[in-house]
C-alpha cells in the first residue's frame, strides 16, 4: 500500500543511452573499417538486439536483416558526401582526414545510417543516435530529414536540420544553419513542417530557413545571417545588409 505522501514514477529505460552509444560508434567504424567488421559485427548485431528487446520490441531480427543489406547503399552514399567535402572544404589535405577528422562527415554518416532505421519505423532507436552525434558535434540533423548525394557540410557546430526537411543533391551547408519550423504544434507532426533545398544550393553560416512551404531554388546562395520565411526563385542571392562602423580610437 502507498500512502498519499508517496508518488510512484513511471521507469524508462534510459541507460539504454550508453548501450546505443556503443552500438552507433561502432556501426560507424565497422561501416569503413574491414578489419574491425570482421571483428565485431556479430557484437555489434547482438546489442542492436539486446536494445529491440529492451525496447519490448520483438521484430528486431527482421529489422536487422533489413538494415544489413543496406549498408553498401549507405557506404556509397557516404562515399559521394566524403568526395564533396574534399572538393569543397580548402583546410581538408585528404579523403582520409574527412573520414577521421571531419565532424560534417560524422554526422552526416550517423545521419545516413539512423535515417534507413527511420524508415524502417525505428523511430526511438534512429532518434537516439542522432542524439548521440548531435553532443559529439554540435549538429542536429533528425533522421526523418531527407538529404540527397554529396552533401557537404563545412565545420557544422549549431546546425539544426528538422525532420521534413528536404535537401536534394550537392546541397553545401554551414555552421549555424536552421532549417526549421514557423510553428511549434503536436497537432502538425504529420504535415511538412521544415524547408525544400533544391540542388547546388550553398548557405552561409547562421542562416534561418523556416516553413514548411519554403523551397529555395536550385543554384542559389542564401547569405550569412540572413532570416528567410518565403521561397527564393532559382539562382537567386540572398544577402542580409547590416552597417558596420570602424574607427580609429584616439
Amino acid at each position: 500500500m502507498i500512502s498519499e505522501n508517496e508518488t510512484v514514477f513511471k521507469s524508462y529505460k534510459v541507460c539504454l543511452k550508453g548501450t546505443v552509444k556503443g552500438f552507433t560508434k561502432g556501426l560507424f567504424y565497422s561501416l569503413f573499417d574491414a578489419v574491425y567488421y570482421e571483428k565485431n559485427i556479430v557484437s555489434i548485431e547482438d546489442a542492436f538486439l539486446s536494445i529491440f528487446k529492451r525496447l519490448h520490441d520483438d521484430k528486431g531480427q527482421d529489422i536487422w536483416d533489413l538494415f544489413k543489406k543496406e549498408f553498401p547503399n549507405i557506404r556509397k552514399k557516404l562515399d559521394l558526401d566524403a568526395l564533396a567535402m574534399e572538393k569543397n572544404d580548402p583546410a581538408t589535405k585528404s579523403l582520409e582526414e574527412v573520414y577521421l577528422a571531419s565532424p560534417g562527415f560524422h554526422a552526416i554518416a550517423i545521419y545516413r545510417l539512423s535515417h534507413e532505421l527511420y524508415k524502417l519505423n525505428c523511430f526511438v532507436i534512429s532518434r537516439m543516435m542522432s542524439e548521440y552525434i548531435h553532443g559529439v558535434t554540435g549538429i542536429d540533423i533528425h533522421p526523418g530529414a531527407t538529404i540527397g548525394d554529396s552533401f557537404f557540410i563545412d565545420h557544422g557546430t549549431g546546425i539544426v536540420i528538422g525532420e521534413t526537411s528536404i535537401i536534394k543533391d550537392r546541397v553545401k551547408i554551414f555552421q549555424g544553419v536552421t532549417l526549421g519550423g514557423i510553428q511549434v504544434k503536436k497537432s502538425m507532426s504529420a504535415t511538412k513542417r521544415h524547408p525544400t533545398i533544391e540542388n547546388d544550393v550553398i548557405i552561409y553560416a547562421n542562416a534561418t530557413i523556416l516553413g514548411g512551404d519554403i523551397v529555395i531554388g536550385a543554384h542559389s546562395i542564401i547569405g550569412a545571417n540572413v532570416w528567410i520565411t518565403q521561397s527564393v526563385p532559382e539562382n537567386a542571392l540572398v544577402t542580409y545588409q547590416s552597417e558596420i562602423k570602424i574607427s580609429v580610437r584616439k
